[in-house]
């Protein structure tokens, strides 16, 4: 039987002592979030911010050719829509479900009502979009240096680390367009991980059987990540009442 769904399940909300989590729980609504929604288009006008609590969303930014790559990705460690609070209703990038799941949205205005209120809502997302903003740097440095196989081990590791269990449901197609990579590319890296026994794959299914192993396939641009938002969120209490 899955877990209910409840708004500690993403960790900035979790975070919240109890006062600040009593004036936005009433707003905040569940969603789902189906395999390759749409969160937000380039140029639209954000009306709600979303905290991902199963769900991961990939942001990414789409060329006048069609092709397309990732950014950086979201689930529940944070925010969908930094752009409401950081001075913007727009963004040129867009933002697509690539693991299917649940989230909460907060509408716009009670989002930035809470945050010029400047308690630890406030310096949880400014100090998440400082992590997300070393994702967004440290995925360009790895497009550039790193090999479709180390890509693709980060791109898994940190998908990993955002869902409930160690399957994800995914296509090769889906995630060459994540990475801006052929799809035989992905084919060819996807059989040298599995035939290294850290992954098994089949009919759009990805199972990690061996992290140790898929962690020592990656590039250091995964530890680089974690270890950023780690620190950044190191010293957050969660309410007794977030569940694991």
């Amino acid at each position: 039987m899955s877990a209910p769904h409840s708004p500690n399940q993403n960790h900035l909300i979790a975070a919240l002592p109890d006062a600040e989590f009593e004036r936005v729980a009433a707003h905040l609504q569940l969603i789902p979030m189906p395999l390759g929604a749409m969160v937000y288009e380039p140029g639209e006008q954000l009306e709600y911010a979303c905290f991902p609590t199963t769900a991961i969303v990939s942001l990414h930014y789409v060329m006048e050719s069609g092709a397309s790559a990732e950014t950086a990705s979201v689930g529940n460690e944070g925010v969908v829509g930094v752009a409401l609070f950081m001075g913007g209703d727009t963004t040129p990038s867009s933002a697509v479900v690539q693991a299917a799941g649940h989230g909460y949205r907060l509408e716009r205005g009670l989002l930035r009502r809470e945050f010029r209120r400047a308690g630890l809502l406030q310096n949880l997302l400014l100090r998440y979009t400082q992590a997300l903003m070393t994702q967004v740097t440290q995925t360009a440095a790895c497009n550039r240096h790193h090999s479709v196989e180390q890509r693709l081990s980060r791109w898994l590791l940190l998908a990993i680390d955002r869902s409930p269990s160690s399957e994800l449901i995914v296509t090769h197609e889906l995630m060459a367009g994540m990475l801006g990579v052929r799809r035989e590319g992905i084919t060819e890296a996807a059989g040298r991980l599995q035939h290294a026994g850290c992954i098994r794959y089949r009919r759009g299914h990805i199972a990690v059987l061996d992290r140790t192993r898929l962690e020592t396939r990656a590039c250091e641009c995964y530890a680089v990540v974690r270890k950023e938002l780690d620190r950044l969120l190191a010293d957050v209490q969660y309410r007794q009442s977030a569940e694991a």
